[in-house]
């Protein structure tokens, strides 16, 4: 799947939005990615994670575990697992505190394991999941997402494999140009950041 094909998915999935979007990580833009208008559609979805797991096993080889952020990551690396024959968990956050593995999960010595986002801003959500994972004994090899907005700045502190790599500018919220500025704020995600 080429990466036009895959914008062709969000934009024929109404998931491609302009406006003044406050995103998950705080700043602010004029692009937003819907990913749920994305993960509502079984098949989109299908052949989205199908496309991600043939890039993850080209890149990393044999993967036993997809590990993924809840909430925003449990379609997608579900998905991904799937057509990678791997099994698929999550890491979540403690009331208050940092995502940790519960529900019995692990990765085992022995496994290799991926961390499969959604849509890539800063790489916040990935890089607390792979910190959550520290103290397992597989390995963690990689990471994947559908999109990085981030133009490939992302930080994440593993290598990443992504369908779409776009640089689309998100600002502070005191150093929006001003025609974002002149745009009310909306704020679609699911992190709760005021709109300042």
């Amino acid at each position: 799947m080429s990466p036009d094909d895959v914008l062709a998915e969000f934009r024929d999935a109404g998931a491609l939005l302009e406006g003044h979007f406050v995103l998950s990580s705080g700043l602010h833009s004029g692009v937003f990615l819907q990913k749920m208008a994305i993960f509502s559609d079984p098949v989109r979805t299908e052949r989205l994670c199908r496309a991600l797991a043939q890039s993850i096993a080209e890149r990393f080889g044999r993967i036993d575990i997809v590990v993924s952020p809840a909430i925003g990551g449990i379609v997608p690396g579900y998905e991904t697992a799937r057509h990678l024959g791997a099994r698929a968990v999550f890491v979540e956050r403690d009331p208050g505190g940092p995502f940790s593995l519960r529900r019995g999960f692990s990765i085992p010595a022995g496994t290799r394991a991926v961390i499969v986002e959604d849509i890539v801003t800063t790489g916040l959500s990935a890089r607390e999941c792979l910190a959550s994972l520290r103290g397992e004994a597989g390995e963690i090899v990689g990471a994947a997402c559908l999109i990085d907005r981030s133009g490939g700045r992302g930080e994440i502190g593993l290598p990443l494999v992504t369908l779409v790599t776009l640089d689309i500018p998100a600002y502070p919220a005191d150093a929006l140009p001003p025609e974002l500025a002149a745009l009310p704020a909306v704020k679609p995600g699911s992190r709760l950041i005021p709109t300042a």
